[in-house]
């Protein structure tokens, strides 16, 4: 059973899962999918072609599937916003559709997402993400498992950010954050391994002792990119950890922070 106060606007095509809930002036558009123990607070708006999975909360005044603002989107595009499980909006977040005709603007499971935060058309998150207050994710942006974001950080079209990287406070990234290390400053580099969210992760001693070697390597040694993966593969463990670490510098198209 639903429970939809009586000041909420909801559009009758609405798919509203069992138990959601819906708070004073909210509103939800038509083409909008509320999965089971979802609650949408008051004044917030979740329009446009989204689906929203079950046990998520969006607070007051947040704005979750609006209009892109990129100004590429041509009209009659067909695009959508999606959110899995138990995902928390926070006041006055905004999650814009995509751009191209089916292109998703995508946010995991499991993510907490704080006040005042904008993701930007066709941003793809994963799951277990943080998100501290006020921080900015322009189009395009790819952001790994367990991430976490401090506040006021600015990101870059097109950037990624690894997963289990941590972002430091008003840091501005305009390349990519590697995976399992610390990103930090403006302008911003890479200054060490995030070994305390590893660590709360169960992550074994031997993979943070070896990432903490990759880490030198690539930043501390004065190699090149290439020449730091030779020397990694080479004279490192291999793990999966670092495996994963050597392809996305290999597949960075922007250039990692180092």
């Amino acid at each position: 059973m639903t429970d939809i106060h009586p000041t909420a606007v909801v559009d009758p095509a609405a798919k509203l899962g069992d138990g959601v809930r819906i708070g004073p002036y909210a509103v939800v558009g038509p083409d909008v999918t509320l999965g089971a123990g979802t609650e949408v607070q008051a004044h917030a708006v979740v329009d446009g072609n989204t689906t929203l999975g079950e046990k998520c909360q969006v607070f007051p005044f947040a704005h979750i599937g609006g209009k892109t603002q990129d100004l590429k989107f041509k009209e009659g595009n067909r695009t959508f916003v999606k959110v899995g499980d138990r995902t928390v909006l926070r006041e006055c977040v905004t999650i814009n559709c995509g751009t191209k005709d089916g292109e998703s603007t995508v946010l995991g499971s499991d993510c907490l997402i704080m006040a005042y935060c904008h993701l930007a058309h066709g941003c793809v998150f994963g799951d277990h993400v943080i998100v501290s207050n006020a921080s900015q994710f322009a189009g395009e942006v790819t952001v790994g498992d367990w991430a976490v974001i401090s506040g006021l950080v600015g990101v870059h079209q097109f950037v990624r950010i690894g997963a289990h990287a941590m972002i430091g406070g008003g840091t501005v990234l305009k390349q990519d954050a590697a995976p399992y290390f610390i990103t930090d400053g403006v302008p911003a580099s890479c200054c060490g391994v995030n070994a305390v969210g590893l660590g709360r992760r169960g992550f074994a001693r031997e993979t943070t002792d070896a990432l903490r070697a990759a880490y030198k390597l690539l930043c501390h040694e004065g190699l090149n990119v290439s020449a730091a993966l030779e020397r990694i593969a080479a004279e490192l463990p291999d793990l999966p950890e670092l495996r994963a670490l050597a392809e996305f510098y290999r597949s960075s198209q922007r250039g990692v922070i180092r």
